[in-house]
């Protein structure tokens, strides 16, 4: 006989610790299943970036839930603290986008006005500063730096410890986390889903597909497309040195610990967690550029991850027309948009109903893609 809940999120990674935790605030009987760290978890690679400048251009809706997302950070941040006394190291100073030639600084200010310029897009300050300016706020920078972007909107945090506060907040709430739970099948019964996990079977009313790269496989039975493909990323751990830079970059920033992290690699090279070292070394010499004061501080290891994303880059949240009550829940960006899944998402998943400023993010624009 199957267990039965109000919810099951099956994926146990930071968007499914997200949207698991907002249903448990919510007094939903939530189970989360966790395949485990043998899962191509995006969560232990992640750079730790809550970024919002950049984002957007081509689907106005996505910036303008991106922005959303960083506004409520700094609840989620200290919600979890309250319930967990986990600190996730949440700063959010704005953040700097670096270039290296005239031609990327061209490139980035055309990019920018293009996605601030959307129809429908909520505008938000950008800040171009050339080097003297940037020098200012930033010193230490290379020769070779000519200027950058900034938007006060940009933070970063500590991935490793939100997932761990996420999944102790759903705990304490009364939530059920299962490790070592990868669903093996999902169908539904007598009007409820079923979920074959673990050794048993999980029964709920609602089941949201969080499980990343697994959704690919996991939607289609539920009448969800969730086309999505792994995209490998590699970051670069230097040791803890003093504290230098009170800002946090697109490809490079400094934990509170003190500790450097170079990243920003986009690999499309399958399901291959793999290190390159061909890919690290450009890392390592366009870091060494930005601050040639690095040159002599220790690498203390690096690590590759895969990243999920659709066709378009974009967010897929959609709710089963065949299947009401199946959810699919696929995005790359866990870290920047955990505020909006927990804070926002969960409550309208609660409800069954997304609602209309959601359909920007179905899986139906994908068609209109293929066609044209």
């Amino acid at each position: 006989m199957a267990r039965e809940f109000d919810v099951v999120v099956v994926g146990g990674g930071l968007v499914g610790g997200a949207i698991a935790y907002g249903l448990a605030r919510l007094g939903r009987r939530t189970a989360l299943l966790d395949e485990g760290d043998i899962a191509y978890r995006a969560a232990r690679g992640n750079f730790g970036l809550v970024w919002v400048q950049g984002k957007g251009l081509g689907l106005a809706p996505y910036g303008n839930w991106t922005q959303q997302a960083a506004r409520l950070a700094p609840q989620l941040a200290r919600l979890l603290r309250d319930e967990t006394g986990i600190d996730v190291a949440l700063e959010q100073p704005g953040g700097f986008h670096v270039c290296l030639s005239e031609a990327e600084m061209d490139n980035r200010v055309t990019s920018l006005t293009r996605l601030l310029e959307q129809p429908g897009f909520e505008r938000y300050a950008v800040e171009v500063l050339d080097r003297a300016a940037l020098a200012a706020r930033l010193p230490g920078i290379g020769p070779g730096v000519v200027g950058a972007t900034y938007c006060p909107l940009d933070g970063h945090l500590n991935p490793l410890r939100l997932l761990r506060a996420l999944h102790a907040a759903f705990v304490r709430r009364g939530g059920e986390y299962l490790p070592l739970h990868k669903a093996q099948r999902i169908e539904r019964r007598n009007g409820r889903f079923v979920v074959a996990a673990g050794a048993g079977e999980i029964g709920a009313a609602q089941v949201v597909l969080t499980a990343g790269l697994g959704n690919a496989v996991l939607g289609p039975p539920l009448g969800l497309r969730a086309l999505v493909r792994p995209q490998r990323g590699q970051v670069i751990v230097l040791e803890r040195v003093r504290r230098f830079l009170a800002y946090p970059m697109a490809t490079i920033r400094q934990t509170d610990e003190g500790t450097v992290l170079i990243g920003d690699s986009q690999d499309e090279s399958g399901f291959n967690e793999s290190l390159s070292t061909s890919i690290s070394a450009t890392q390592a010499e366009r870091a060494l550029r930005i601050f040639p004061g690095l040159r002599d501080v220790r690498v203390n290891r690096t690590w590759a991850a895969l990243r999920v994303l659709s066709p378009d880059g974009f967010p897929i949240y959609e709710q089963s027309a065949s299947h009401p009550g199946a959810f699919v829940v696929t995005c790359h960006s866990g870290v920047t948009l955990a505020g909006a899944h927990a804070l926002e998402l969960a409550p309208r998943i609660a409800a069954g109903e997304l609602g209309p400023d959601m359909q920007p993010f179905s899986s139906e624009r994908l068609n209109v893609q293929e066609a044209a």
